[in-house]
């Protein structure tokens, strides 16, 4: 159990540094993930293959998963969209409000009611990110960019669930990487001004800033590291720590553990952009209901479970 403990405290911790990564990644937020999903869909299928252990997914499952793919891939651009657009704090606050909408959209995925304790625990979140907005006025866009990917997280969130039930997590994951990479392929071929990156005439600020060239897309040598040190550490490996410690334990544990992520993401945002000074109270009080929304849901959890 505590080996367990410290394989999904380490995988919460490595996800923490995706923010800051986003942050120091010169390049634009769609090339940034096409290179994501394209380098971690290159390690997976080594992994696979030297472990022998390609799985095919066929029928309607094989559609969901190419979704999902698109899904997350679009998620992480709009993720990334809003580090570039405000910090890496607000973007990671933002999406901390992805199990709100998870308890939104459950219910309509199983056809069931809806819980309405869940119902104003959510609101309470939302309303927490209302506060950040109307005093984080100058991150506005960010915000907005921040919340449309908790959205999506919350429906690949909802869609992914029977399918990790039914296939090996790396199979699916690298599919998925798959069709992401596919669908931005496709977005870069159509529209190459949206390459590059946002160090040059453009706004250092700028989250889909168009490129001058496609020496722009291939990134700079930092970028590579930093690209590469996404996809090994915070995707990869991430991922194998946490589904090694989901052997034993539980969910609310593993919940738990994940709603560290925002945390552990602000801490290092302030350690290595000083990120502290650009917020001001108001954002911190929007956090207090974000936290408080999820303690609460994660007290409530805990309650059920003890009763059952």
């Amino acid at each position: 159990m505590k080996k367990s403990l410290l394989y999904m405290n380490l995988a919460v911790f490595l996800w923490g540094f995706t923010g800051v990564l986003g942050r120091a990644i010169t390049l634009s937020a769609l090339s940034l993930v096409w290179w994501r999903v394209a380098l971690t869909a290159v390690l997976l299928a080594l992994i696979l293959t030297f472990t022998q252990s390609w799985t095919r997914i066929r029928g309607k499952d094989a559609f969901r998963v190419g979704a999902v793919g698109v899904l997350m891939a679009v998620h992480w651009v709009a993720f990334y969209g809003s580090i570039k657009l405000a910090n890496a704090s607000v973007a990671l606050i933002c999406l901390s409000t992805a199990s709100v909408f998870v308890a939104l959209l459950a219910p309509l995925a199983r056809q069931a009611r809806f819980n309405i304790g869940e119902v104003l625990l959510g609101l309470l979140a939302l309303g927490g990110v209302f506060l950040i907005y109307r005093t984080q006025m100058h991150f506005g866009e960010g915000i907005l960019w921040g919340v449309v990917a908790a959205i999506l997280s919350a429906v690949f969130t909802v869609l992914n669930k029977p399918l990790a039930m039914r296939y090996p997590p790396r199979s699916v994951v690298f599919w998925e990487m798959a069709a992401g990479v596919v669908l931005l392929s496709g977005i870069l071929l159509l529209f190459p001004e949206m390459q590059g990156n946002n160090s040059s005439f453009w706004p250092q600020q700028a989250a889909f800033a168009p490129g001058e060239s496609l020496v722009d897309f291939l990134a700079k040598p930092n970028d590579w590291l930093w690209l590469l040190c996404l996809s090994l550490f915070c995707t990869v490996w991430a991922q194998n720590l946490a589904l090694r410690a989901l052997k034993s334990l539980s969910s609310f544990t593993t919940t738990l553990l994940v709603n560290m992520e925002p945390l552990y993401g602000m801490a290092l945002a302030f350690f290595f952009f000083h990120e502290a000074s650009e917020l001001t109270l108001g954002f911190y009080l929007g956090v207090g209901l974000i936290l408080l929304s999820t303690l609460l849901q994660m007290a409530r959890v805990s309650r059920s479970a003890r009763v059952g």
